[in-house]
């Protein structure tokens, strides 16, 4: 259950517009997930955390799932 939060954590983006069409994407998501997922007791937990935050983090970029847009 916890891997599935840090999946739906890490896909959360704040995409700024610029000009008309035009946007920049910064993955909050990630930073917060680190913040937790350094708090972790077992080291081995922490990497899949990591792994986990990437890797929704890699996907979200080219399908956005997640998105605040500002």
């Amino acid at each position: 259950m916890k891997l599935v939060l840090f999946f739906l954590l890490g896909s959360f983006w704040l995409r700024i517009t610029i000009g008309d069409n035009s946007f920049v994407g910064l993955p909050l998501g990630l930073a917060v997930g680190l913040v937790f997922a350094r708090h972790e007791h077992f080291q081995i937990d922490r990497k899949i955390e990591y792994a986990v935050l990437l890797v929704a983090t890699a996907l979200s970029a080219y399908i956005p799932i997640v998105g605040f847009w500002v």
